[in-house]
């Protein structure tokens, strides 16, 4: 039985790619059907009117009803909230924040000049003391809905909900390194003085208080919610008992004899054999003795600062000295250091009211009250299934699995032309035959072939825009992807050598000549093949026009390209395993009649690749692998396909650092930093292991600068370094889709040139039904 390893890096950054889910969050499972018909039922009538009163339904997966800018948990809340909110910063279409939002910036996208304007100016400042310097200028003539007025104060009041200790929602404000932030938190200046050194020799005398506090919230906790998990799942793995699992999956002493004792004293005892032992804790449950490394670091940090303060060391800190109200509508946020990626922190940062969320008579900014008891957001999470705030549209009601607003006649951008709004839970199935019978006239079904197809039946005419119908398709913001582990697949057990990559290419020139006519088959023009690393959605993405741009896995061992424009498939297909065939010699393997007859040591002639189809092959890769098979079979090579039903079996191996091969998908951010999937340190999402001191420095240096013209110069030579490993073979980009009434929507209304980041509700004030 395999050891139970979860990352929660996985929930955010790495999905399944089986079917292409459009939109974009936690859509959770779809509504029963009965209550999807019983919501079509009531809402069909509205749907269905016409006039300057019609309402705009929009057909909208599952919501969890944590309606908050502050406490959102899918992306479809927020985007709930968001509709009500106003933003601090927001994008353009290709994904770039807009600094100047009160007098508008205009910027060209495909041809076309577009002029974005927003809640705020924003000023960066680099300071000779290595600081740099967030000024917010605010528009003065916004109100909110409720007709008071958006100020500087309202501002200061969501940040400092965000950075309070006490909040526990999603949003990652906290990490910004913002000047005196570490002191406010810990409340004591003394905080600051504890240094990284200090922390590390804390950690190797572990002290009683450190073991202790190590066992209580690291141990403990993690292994009583496991035993939760080993009961759901025993029976998958084969075991006999949920007991049996756990014992199997943590017990560190061999000769444990459980006989007689129930499930909850199992657990106590297994907690008992770690003690303080985070390390090996680490290693069976995330295949990773330093998982838990950063939240040691973090409560021995803590300690030592608490040890000062009882030492009588250090001031109490009553605000954060970083954010500075500068007038009624400016505000400046100081972070140490500088990192391209921390504008992104403050893109669709909603300001809320301080009069709604908060509590005025608890505000006052000159005597350090910043409208909430410090260490107490309950009255901010009072509010968080009834939103507020500036946006275009006022939140009315959540009934029966409907969110209703009207228009907010105070919007700053110009009152909505539609007066209500309704965002209805529907089912995937139901969402095309909605736009055609009118209960929906808006929404963001699956871009896959066959829905593609639907939408050209209902025109009539096979195409996605038509007198019925009307389709906005966008990349998606991530990728499918191939992944090879190379610490599993090298020559010597030496990852880094020209012998392994060698290895690597041979397996990835194959994987990668059958990438065309897999993805046009499962996809159609719902997605498009893609050569890099990297989402096509990133301004980083390189471009066929760019100098140097190369198909991947596209040439020999000797350099030369494999392919021409003449060949045949069938051609490519023998072309490739040629060139496989070389690399496979260089890599040292014994070539004997065109086949392999013997591996070079610490290398194989079989290895495995998972992909988690459920079983049956369900997956926009699957045929990539079977036909690779088939061809390598041909060399005397095997490339076994494990197909599990448990998608399980690809995490555990894969944060045990055991797998091969495996498929999966990215999920990307607007800001292409590479250093959780790619630096050597980065312990959560480095699957393939690569540890290349150059791509290292590559990737910090990217981060020191603003100029994105030289951060993509840089992130060029980050994935050529990615493609001359070869642990990655970029496949697929898909897209996603927006589909609306052509007989309800006034088409020339429709916010142009949607992308995966300016959503079609970026300017919704301006869209009108007919």
């Amino acid at each position: 039985m395999k050891k139970r390893i979860i990352s929660l890096m996985l929930a955010s950054v790495m999905v399944i790619s089986t079917l292409a889910a459009c939109g974009s969050g936690n859509a959770g499972t779809a509504p029963a059907e009965e209550a999807a018909v019983e919501e079509t039922e009531a809402t069909d009538e509205s749907a269905a009117q016409t006039g300057s009163d019609t309402p705009l339904v929009v057909g909208y997966r599952p919501f969890s009803e944590k309606f908050s800018m502050f406490f959102s948990e899918s992306a479809y809340d927020k985007e709930v909230a968001s509709l009500t909110a106003a933003m601090l910063l927001d994008v353009d279409r290709a994904g770039a924040a807009v600094m100047n939002g009160i007098e508008g910036e205009t910027i060209e996208y495909s041809g076309t000049d577009y002029t974005y304007t927003g809640a705020a100016d924003l000023d960066i400042q680099q300071n000779d003391d290595d600081t740099t310097t967030y000024n917010f200028k605010l528009r003065e003539d916004i109100t909110f809905s409720d007709g008071e007025p958006l100020t500087a104060d309202d501002l200061i009041f969501s940040l400092y909900v965000f950075l309070d200790t006490a909040y526990d929602g999603y949003e990652v404000l906290n990490t910004l390194p913002i000047v005196g932030l570490k002191n406010y938190r810990a409340n004591s200046t003394a905080a600051d003085s504890v240094t990284a050194d200090d922390v590390t020799a804390f950690i190797e005398s572990m002290p009683e208080a450190l073991a202790t506090a190590i066992s209580e919230n690291v141990i403990a906790p993690i292994l009583t919610a496991e035993k939760d998990w080993c009961t759901e799942n025993f029976e998958a793995q084969g075991a006999a008992s949920a007991e049996e699992f756990f014992i199997a999956c943590y017990s560190t002493d061999e000769t444990y004899d459980a006989a007689g004792k129930d499930y909850d004293t199992i657990v106590s005892d297994v907690i008992a054999m770690y003690g303080n032992d985070y390390q090996t804790l680490g290693s069976n449950y995330a295949g990773d003795e330093t998982y838990f490394e950063g939240d040691v670091i973090s409560l021995a940090e803590q300690l030592l600062i608490e040890e000062k303060v009882a030492a009588g060391e250090g001031e109490e800190v009553p605000n954060i000295v970083g954010i500075e109200k500068l007038g009624d509508y400016e505000v400046a946020v100081t972070l140490d250091g500088f990192d391209a990626s921390a504008v992104y922190k403050f893109v669709e940062f909603g300001i809320s009211p301080l009069h709604y969320y908060g509590d005025v008579s608890l505000y006052d900014y000159d005597n350090n009250q910043f409208g909430f008891p410090r260490g107490d957001l309950s009255i901010v999470k009072e509010k968080g299934t009834v939103p507020m705030g500036a946006g275009p549209y006022k939140f009315i009601k959540f009934e029966n699995k409907t969110v209703y607003f009207e228009a907010n006649e105070n919007y700053y951008k110009g009152a909505p032309k539609i007066k209500s709004v309704q965002f209805k839970e529907s089912a995937e199935a139901d969402l095309i035959p909605g736009v055609q019978q009118g209960t929906i006239d808006l929404t963001d079904p699956s871009g896959s072939k066959q829905a593609f197809e639907q939408i050209g039946e209902i025109n009539g005419t096979g195409e996605l825009n038509g007198d019925a119908i009307m389709t906005s398709r966008v990349d998606n913001l991530g990728y499918g992807y191939i992944g090879i582990n190379s610490e599993t697949v090298n020559v010597g057990g030496e990852p880094d050598s020209e012998q392994s990559k060698d290895l690597r290419k041979a397996i990835a020139t194959v994987l990668s000549v059958y990438r065309d006519v897999t993805i046009d088959s499962y996809y159609g023009d719902a997605a498009s093949v893609i050569n890099y690393p990297i989402s096509n959605t990133s301004w980083a993405a390189p471009q066929k026009s760019d100098e140097g741009y190369q198909v991947a896995y596209s040439t020999d061992v000797e350099g030369n390209a494999i392919y021409t424009d003449s060949m045949s498939a069938d051609d490519k297909y023998a072309a490739a395993l040629e060139a496989s065939l070389g690399y496979f010699e260089a890599a040292g393997y014994t070539v004997a009649d065109g086949k392999l007859t013997a591996a070079p040591e610490g290398a194989r002639l079989t290895y495995e690749i998972i992909i988690p189809a459920d079983g049956q092959g369900n997956h926009p890769s699957f045929a990539i692998l079977t036909d690779a098979k088939a061809a390598f079979e041909t060399i005397g090579f095997t490339l076994e396909i494990n197909d599990p039903t448990d998608s399980n079996v690809l995490w555990d191996k894969l944060n045990a650092g055991t797998q091969d091969l495996w498929t999966a998908a990215w999920q990307a951010t607007p800001d292409p930093d590479m250093y959780q999937t790619y630096h050597s340190e980065s312990a959560s999402s480095n699957y393939y292991h690569i540890a290349d001191p150059d791509l290292d420095a590559y990737i910090m240096d990217a981060r020191t600068s603003a100029d994105t013209g030289y951060r993509k110069s840089v992130y060029k030579e980050c994935l050529n370094i990615i493609m001359d490993w070869a642990v990655e073979i970029p496949v697929y980009q898909r897209q996603n889709c927006i589909i609306y009434s052509a007989e309800r929507i006034n088409t020339d209304s429709f916010t142009p040139d949607v992308t995966t980041f300016y959503k079609w509700w970026k300017e919704i004030e301006k869209l009108e039904m007919k």
